[in-house]
């Protein structure tokens, strides 16, 4: 009978702690409400009596101001923590470096309502440690290419620098609308795929852009030609912002950061120069004859089957980061010239750093695995058979043929690309690039093409054994029918 009476009992407590547990999740949810309506009531009462630019008191407004924050944090982040929560992984680890790198713009904030505003290289360095928190997010998403979740990291990161509208003068509230829309290129994507599948998704994309619409109506509200600090007290140092002691970082130490941000509310905008097509252009017109140009790569030229080469690209390679973090800075010294990398990295092929190379294969390919071709210059290269999914970022002048793609051939931050489909491929993406041709086969005329923020694009559809060029429309108008906004596309006669 002893078995059986540790068994009920066992049974029991786990029926108690299942049952105090909701009770204790019952009771969090009641005191965010009531902390909401609270926050709700505060933030009322004290618009009927003044705002953030002090019109009956500069310290009633700024204190304002930070209720009018925490509602902020107690509605959409508390929501997007929920919803990140529920999903796990690396969308969880993200969100609480998000929810980090919110926290500390608030001591930023509070400490902005004590303080005068000070000089613009002091002001720089207050701002670095909100611009070292972007990084650290945006660092992530690198880190973490190969995950499952990546369109989840890289909405964040790509929508991540809109904390930087503290050091925006005049209009930060255009800067934080770039900022989310950056965003939603990537949420759509996970909206696709799982909008009819786990709707946990769907509301994780609802909850994060609405931080930052909300963000961007806080902004209007009480910082609208840029954010307000105190007409009193002390000017700030330097040395008095720094963010709260907290544990480990879960990154690898990053290199030392340039010098502090400033911020201007305009993104870099790429070179306006005329890219001139090189000579290894004109050959993805030749069809299914451009590959006898090419030469296969024998075993002890790939680094994933040489040990030395490997150990010497292991030397000088890092992860690349991405260009958009504020903390960046024009006045950096360039990057040292990494040695080409050819390896198969678990289920990834990585291709980067080639120049002047024209004679890139890559063979023994499996369903599985996924191509990622990063900062390759004048070069051409072939994926035989049938993989995943290919990347090409930040590459120039490149020259990219492949067979067959289950998954999206995406293209981002690049610039003057030509693909050549020699077999089927569903979708190919076009991201913040300038000139990409598109060579269809007959097999792959159903392909879908989504393109944003990117110019130069031309679509090439076989025709009378040769190609048919269609420009992909870059300019669009939008018109309201009674009932709801109308977009399509215009064509100008040249």
């Amino acid at each position: 009978m002893a078995g059986p009476v540790r068994s009920i009992s066992t049974d029991n407590n786990q029926i108690r702690a299942a049952t105090m547990e909701k009770l204790v999740q019952r009771l969090e949810q009641a005191v965010i409400r009531l902390e909401q309506v609270s926050v709700n009531m505060q933030v009322s009462n004290g618009m009927a009596n003044g705002d953030c630019n002090g019109i009956n008191g500069v310290s009633t407004g700024l204190s304002q101001c930070m209720d009018a924050f925490d509602l902020l944090l107690l509605g959409p982040v508390s929501e997007y923590l929920k919803n990140s929560r529920a999903i796990g992984d690396d969308v969880e680890n993200h969100a609480e470096m998000v929810n980090n790198a919110l926290q500390l713009q608030r001591s930023f904030l509070k400490m902005a309502t004590t303080h005068q505003e000070p000089a613009q290289m002091e002001l720089s360095d207050l701002v670095k440690p909100i611009s070292e928190k972007i990084q650290e997010i945006q660092n992530f998403r690198e880190c973490n290419r190969g995950s499952s979740q990546f369109n989840h990291l890289s909405a964040v990161s790509e929508s991540i620098p809109a904390l930087g509208w503290v050091a925006v003068s005049q209009k930060p509230v255009p800067y934080v609308k770039e900022m989310n829309d950056a965003a939603i290129f990537y949420t759509n994507r996970v909206l696709k795929d799982y909008k009819d599948s786990d709707k946990r998704h769907v509301e994780w994309v609802g909850s994060y852009l609405s931080i930052w619409t909300q963000l961007q109506a806080f902004i209007k509200q009480h910082h609208t030609t840029g954010l307000v600090w105190s007409k009193t007290g002390p000017i700030a140092p330097p040395s008095l912002f720094a963010p709260a002691p907290g544990g480990p970082s879960p990154l690898p130490p990053t290199p030392p950061p340039g010098p502090p941000p400033v911020f201007t509310g305009e993104l870099p905008q790429a070179d306006s120069t005329t890219a001139q097509h090189s000579a290894l252009f004109a050959q993805l017109n030749q069809g299914e004859a451009i590959t006898k140009a090419l030469k296969h790569v024998s075993k002890d030229q790939m680094t994933h089957k040489n040990p030395a080469l490997r150990s010497q690209g292991e030397e000088n390679h890092a992860s690349p980061s991405k260009s958009r973090n504020p903390g960046g800075s024009s006045n950096l010294a360039p990057p040292q010239k990494r040695p080409p990398l050819l390896e198969l990295e678990g289920k990834k092929w990585r291709v980067e750093y080639f120049d002047q190379a024209h004679d890139l294969v890559i063979k023994e390919t499996e369903l599985r695995q996924v191509a990622y071709v990063f900062c390759c210059s004048n070069s051409t290269l072939q994926i035989e058979g049938k993989i995943n999914s290919i990347i090409v970022d930040n590459c120039k002048k490149l020259g990219l043929v492949f067979d067959n793609i289950v998954g999206i051939v995406e293209i981002i931050n690049s610039k003057d690309i030509q693909l050549q489909v020699m077999g089927r491929v569903p979708t190919i993406s076009i991201n913040k690039t300038e000139g990409c041709q598109v060579y269809l086969s007959k097999d792959a005329l159903d392909c879908e093409i989504v393109s944003a923020k990117s110019s130069e694009m031309n679509i090439l559809v076989p025709q009378d054994d040769d190609y048919r060029e269609f420009p992909v429309p870059e300019q669009f108008k939008t018109v309201w029918d009674g009932s709801k906004l109308v977009t399509e596309p215009t064509e100008i006669a040249g």
